[in-house]
């Protein structure tokens, strides 16, 4: 069956195209018994290679094309589905069904894979991908957004900016045109106020969040650090400068991100306790780091930075 794992990207097929092939639905069953190909949908496969080298972010995408594919054209991507296929981050999103918004006038509805939305759109809004069809990133963001908690929906509409698929002002106009009317654009009014260009990953996203709820000074993001010459010593993630204060968010993610050619995570580690020091020596302020599971106990958290805030000011 390798012809038919090259007919679409990622090796997935559907099951008329492999009767088109000459297979038959016995064919099919002996492959899925022998761990060749897995169905993903009803009447769509994908290799089990392929399958099983996707984490969920990845197994969500491979769904979202098996629905596009079919339904040929009669739905776009939306949602978490379209936010996936932009490369958005999500964190705490549900993937368990794939969203799509329908351009055949038909009514919305759930099914157990797919939520079809029946939202108003042009042909403005539709972007081709590859063989699928998808609303923008503003609006795939924003509609995410909307179904989750302002924490978790901040993590996505900062991607946007990081990832330069749109702007402050762009996020704020597909808001305005297309989600202002949705019952929950309170919440998403929320998340769209504290959304900041300048949050590189999710941990970054959610460290923000957790200043904002526990009232903190807002921080200056990827602050720029230069000696005496002018030279640049380095960027930290956060910064309260009334506070002598410098931040950054530890993470497997970004020490991955910071590998180079050759090295292997104690050498990311070592360098960075080396810039961490002469960030130190060069503005003499304190340095605090933050790591993924302590930001599950947000008001902890923010009594260490408040602690730190006045050693700064009495400093």
């Amino acid at each position: 069956m390798h012809e038919l794992t090259t007919l679409h990207p990622n090796g997935l097929f559907l099951r008329r195209e492999a009767l088109d092939f000459g297979y038959r639905d016995r064919d099919l069953r002996d492959a899925r018994r022998a761990g060749v190909v897995i169905r993903i949908r009803h009447g769509a496969y994908v290799d089990t290679e392929t399958w099983n080298a996707k984490d969920a972010v990845g197994r969500h995408r491979l769904c979202a094309q098996a629905v596009s594919l079919t339904h040929e054209g009669n739905v776009a991507l939306s949602h978490t589905s379209g936010a996936a296929e932009h490369g958005l981050r999500l964190w705490g999103a549900d993937l368990s069904r794939v969203h799509v918004v329908r351009l055949d006038n038909k009514t919305g509805g759930r099914q157990h894979d797919v939520v079809y939305h029946q939202g108003t759109w042009t042909p403005d809004d539709i972007y081709a991908k590859d063989e699928m069809l998808l609303l923008g990133p503003e609006r795939c963001a924003l509609e995410t957004a909307s179904l989750l908690p302002v924490e978790y929906g901040l993590v996505t509409l900062d991607s946007v900016l990081d990832l330069d698929l749109g702007n402050e002002e762009s996020l704020w106009t597909t808001y305005k045109s297309a989600m202002r009317s949705s019952p929950r654009s309170a919440k998403l009014q929320i998340t769209l106020r504290l959304t900041r260009c300048g949050a590189q990953s999710a941990g970054e996203s959610r460290t923000r969040f957790m200043c904002w709820s526990q009232h903190l000074p807002e921080p200056t993001l990827q602050f720029h650090v230069y000696d005496e010459f002018g030279i640049l010593v380095g960027i930290t993630d956060f910064a309260w400068p009334d506070h002598r204060l410098l931040g950054e968010f530890d993470g497997k993610i970004k020490y991955g991100r910071l590998l180079k050619p050759g090295q292997v995570a104690g050498d990311v580690v070592f360098n960075e306790k080396t810039r961490e020091d002469r960030l130190r020596e060069v503005t003499q302020w304190a340095v605090i780091r933050f790591i993924w599971s302590e930001l599950n106990d947000p008001r902890s958290c923010g009594e260490r930075v408040r602690r730190l805030m006045r050693l700064g000011r009495i400093t």
